[in-house]
């Protein structure tokens, strides 16, 4: 299966690519064709992770199958820069996507292009967030949203406001701030633009952390959410620190009502930030969502969808919460994820099969 790997804007000399999968079925189409495409976005909390992080196989597999493109993006990681430059990258994206001379070439020789009135989003945990953000701002507009566990659905929460002296986070332990100078603000803003940070793992041979993280980013949002100034880094507003000034309003009567906490924290944020967080754009223009999360989600809370899925009825959006029992983060790339949630993995893309085909 032809992968073609395509940079889609640069910063500066910095290239931002995306990999393009084109259908099984390309061979039997028309000469040059125009096809209907998801785009992905992957996961890891906006700090780490490339177009092959934690890649949904089935995803692909079953949009390629049906004829259809799966385009997986890259897009700028925080802290040296910020969820307002990750909606820039977006745009962009879907700018280069639109054009109408674009065209992709297999090893085969064949040609093929994008329809780009038939575009779908998805994205898993922070790349749902992205997916989200793609919704509201990119144009052409998406034709459907998967949110795989999303980010950014509830974000107004303890999760991301509030430091943590305990363990929160999927039961793992508490990170020491002293090994993270360099991405911790102010020193955060001596860092590069970065739009690539690969996955990596120390051995089970190492003597102190086998099998842990090698690749500091790869720890990063959880200690951002464990100091509580996630905020601060989504926006780039950390004198004074957004998440400080937000902090209280968890301890108001506001707190008990998802919506009216919502309503308190907007009204405290700057306006210029308000276009970063997706639940504070949602309308009727919003496109047809299907979100899924696991009940037990030990990194983003369930209620995100759940937050996510009322707002979207509340304006008249179809959408489609599935919560599955039992499952935690990243539900879909445990080893036995085909056997477990073959079934879900079947809907989700008939949902966006169908979205894509729809007049």
């Amino acid at each position: 299966m032809d992968c073609l790997d395509v940079c889609y804007k640069k910063i500066g000399q910095i290239p931002i690519y995306l990999n393009v999968y084109a259908p099984s079925n390309l061979e039997s189409q028309s000469p040059y064709p125009r096809l209907p495409a998801v785009v992905y976005f992957h996961g890891g909390g906006l700090t780490v992770g490339n177009r092959t992080s934690w890649f949904p196989g089935w995803l692909k597999a079953r949009i390629v199958d049906a004829g259809f493109v799966l385009i997986s993006a890259d897009y700028r990681l925080i802290p040296s820069c910020t969820v307002h430059d990750i909606i820039d990258d977006i745009k962009d994206l879907f700018l280069f996507l639109s054009q109408d001379d674009l065209c992709f070439k297999t090893e085969s020789a064949r040609l093929f292009g994008i329809d780009p009135s038939s575009l779908a989003v998805a994205g898993s945990s922070a790349g749902g967030m992205c997916a989200y953000l793609a919704a509201i701002h990119a144009s052409p507009k998406p034709k459907a949203v998967l949110g795989m566990y999303a980010m950014g659905g509830q974000i107004f929460s303890r999760q991301s406001l509030t430091p943590k002296s305990e363990v929160f986070y999927r039961n793992r332990e508490l990170l020491d701030p002293a090994e993270f100078t360099e991405f911790i603000y102010p020193e955060c803003k001596l860092l590069q633009p970065i739009t690539d940070s690969a996955l990596a793992y120390h051995p089970a041979s190492h003597p102190t952390r086998p099998g842990w993280w090698a690749n500091p980013r790869m720890a990063l949002a959880r200690l951002y959410l464990q100091l509580g100034v996630m905020l601060d880094y989504c926006t780039g507003q950390h004198e004074p620190s957004l998440s400080a000034q937000l902090r209280p309003l968890l301890e108001t009567a506001a707190a008990a009502d998802p919506l009216a906490l919502q309503e308190a924290m907007k009204a405290l944020i700057p306006p210029e930030h308000h276009s970063i967080f997706p639940q504070l754009n949602v309308t009727a223009q919003f496109p047809p969502t299907f979100l899924c999360h696991g009940s037990e989600d030990g990194a983003v809370s369930v209620e995100e969808s759940h937050h996510m899925h009322s707002l979207l009825k509340r304006v008249g959006v179809p959408v489609r919460l599935l919560v599955i029992d039992g499952a935690n983060h990243s539900l879909d790339y445990v080893p036995n994820a085909e056997k477990l949630y073959a079934s879900h993995f079947d809907e989700m893309a008939e949902f966006l099969k169908q979205s894509l085909t729809s007049a």
